[in-house]
């Protein structure tokens, strides 16, 4: 599968190729609402990966929908809709706004955005946090319920457990890392956003690893997946199936070029087991 927001809404990659070969597509951050996202420069190139300030631009669920679903019931591709929200009442109606359909496959819940009644905390830091807005969540959705979590994190064992406890089916481990951009020559920071790429993935190991050996539910590996070698490093690590993100910017045919690690099916049924 591609990584959350790495491939537009499905049709910026037809001209190279068509997401009917994906195993799943992996929708942009979807909001209740449609989200301006952060000014420019939002793209910052580093050795060893990537920073990105995109701010969660997208159109929100209801334009998603409207416009850009029915391409991928064109294609017969299974979906699996990221979402996020600025407070627990947004998530919850967000997620209620998302209609049930065949080709959704699993919901990912984005656990790594600012709570605005929290004062700036992340959702996805605290353990107690994060079980609740899971629970809340878990028997209204009516999809499997992927939790995406944050690194930045003391404990992401801890973490995994709570969404566990609260009844989440599955796990994509890892989010980007806080990063910083300083031009000397510009002389100021043009970007602070999250890192990406080859320098997240002994990150992302350690947590697939640690967390596959705490929980039950299935992991879905994402974090500097460069080749089929990468790939392998997660399933070794203990995820099911594996996401592909910066990888798809250096080169836009990297997922084909990897092994198919999953088949539709298989992703759906993995997600419920």
């Amino acid at each position: 599968m591609n990584a959350s927001g790495t491939l537009g809404y499905g049709k910026e990659i037809e001209p190279l190729w068509g997401v009917e070969t994906m195993g799943a597509y992996v929708t942009k951050g979807l909001s209740l609402k449609p989200h301006h996202g952060n000014p420019t420069p939002r793209v910052w190139e580093e050795r060893g990966g990537m920073i990105n300030s995109i701010g969660l631009q997208n159109v929100g669920v209801e334009r998603f929908f409207k416009e850009h679903f029915p391409y991928f019931q064109k294609k017969a591709t299974p979906v699996i809709v990221n979402f996020f929200g600025f407070t627990e009442e947004e998530y919850i109606w967000c997620a209620a706004a998302i209609k049930p359909d065949k080709l959704i496959v699993a919901l990912e819940m984005n656990l790594s955005c600012p709570n605005i009644k929290e004062g700036g905390i992340s959702f996805g830091k605290e353990p107690t946090m994060v079980q609740s807005i899971v629970r809340k969540g878990e028997k209204r959705y009516g999809h499997p319920l992927i939790a995406k979590l944050t690194p930045e994190v003391s404990n992401i064992v801890e973490i995994a457990r709570a969404a566990c406890e609260a009844g989440a089916d599955g796990l994509t481990l890892v989010n980007t890392m806080p990063a910083a951009v300083v031009d000397t020559r510009s002389r100021c920071v043009p970007i602070r956003g999250g890192l990406s790429g080859p320098v997240l993935k002994p990150v992302a190991l350690r947590a697939v690893y640690d967390c596959a050996r705490a929980v039950s539910i299935p992991i879905i590996g994402a974090g500097g997946i460069m080749d089929v070698t990468d790939a392998l490093a997660f399933f070794m690590a203990g995820a099911r199936v594996v996401q592909v993100g910066t990888a798809t910017f250096v080169d836009p045919y990297a997922s084909r070029k990897s092994s198919r690690v999953s088949t539709p099916t298989s992703i759906h049924a993995n997600v419920r087991r």
